[in-house]
């Protein structure tokens, strides 16, 4: 009971990052220590639960899919999702630059979290390392893509299996890309007014990203273990700009529906900041959240051991 407890707090915390752009529920796996095991745990739902399910029945299908853990996962990711959702599009609107701060610190940290578990570095692991920056700078240019789809239900589930894809990558926000795409104002609304039918086109679409990426990335942690750590690290370092509070949007598009969809911004110093756009920079209570943000990955960290268990 303590162990669904604290996964299912875990999978809450994973659904109030999902929800912000910029931030990755992958991060929070990672910074909690299941990563790798919700990873492999995804990676089951397939045709060999079919062959578990008959040598051991509904209990051997239990094991196998690892369900004291998945369960409990969703509910709090589900849950924190749709309650959250009210609470960050107020944030989001009224103290962006504040949420912006915490969540830096709070990434920043995750980078150093996750170097601990490379126990057998090589200078080759530079590469994928420099690979996950270009990655994670790159994605967000080519998301303005699937609006070019035709088709609203394509949209959503092309939408659906990028975001999860990208929400199961620590740094890489799957929120963001959906705000790039110009989706994500429709698909958070769905969300809180339960949308069935927009959330069974996009739910679909992660279902299918969900199923072959979840597979790529534990073939990767398998075989080439360190590598894949690195290629992490790189993708949590280039969400980083990303987070910055004091920036300024010097490029953007219309969406279908008119709404400013941000294409590239432009990071300043706070002092710049508050003369460029007549606010406070609010730099004490910001650089109080950074810390905090900090803080809570060092704590977190301290009872996470570098394989992940606690």
């Amino acid at each position: 009971m303590k162990r669904s407890y604290s996964v299912f707090l875990k999978g809450a915390g994973m659904g109030a990052a999902d929800a912000v752009p910029g931030v990755s529920g992958g991060t929070i796996a990672f910074i909690t220590g299941i990563y790798e095991e919700l990873i492999h745990s995804i990676k089951c739902f397939g045709p060999s639960a079919w062959g578990a399910w008959r040598r051991g029945g509904l209990k051997g299908l239990a094991l196998h899919l690892n369900l004291a853990f998945v369960i409990p996962l969703i509910l709090g990711i589900v849950i924190s999702l749709v309650s959250v959702a009210h609470i960050v599009t107020y944030l989001l609107e009224n103290h962006r630059l504040l949420l912006d701060a915490f969540f830096f610190g709070l990434v920043a940290a995750s980078a150093w979290l996750v170097s601990r578990r490379l126990t057998d570095w090589r200078l080759w692991h530079v590469l994928p390392l420099i690979a996950g920056l270009l990655l994670a700078d790159g994605l967000p240019a080519l998301m303005p893509l699937v609006s070019g789809l035709g088709s609203e239900s394509l949209m959503l589930g092309v939408a659906g299996a990028i975001a999860i894809s990208a929400m199961l990558l620590p740094g890489i926000s799957g929120s963001f890309l959906l705000l790039t795409m110009g989706l994500y104002g429709s698909v958070m609304e769905g969300i809180k007014t339960f949308d069935m039918v927009l959330m069974a086109q996009f739910g679909l679409g992660c279902l299918v990203g969900l199923a072959a990426f979840s597979r790529l990335l534990s073939w990767l942690l398998v075989r080439f273990h360190t590598a894949t750590l690195q290629l992490l690290i790189g993708f949590i370092l280039g969400a980083l700009p990303l987070l910055w509070p004091w920036r300024e949007l010097v490029s953007y598009r219309l969406g279908p529906d008119e709404q400013m969809i941000p294409m590239e911004y432009r990071n300043l110093f706070p002092d710049d900041y508050a003369q460029l756009t007549g606010d406070p920079s609010g730099l004490v209570p910001a650089v109080a959240l950074m810390l905090g943000g900090l803080i809570v990955v060092l704590a977190v960290g301290r009872y996470v051991s570098p394989n992940g268990s606690q």
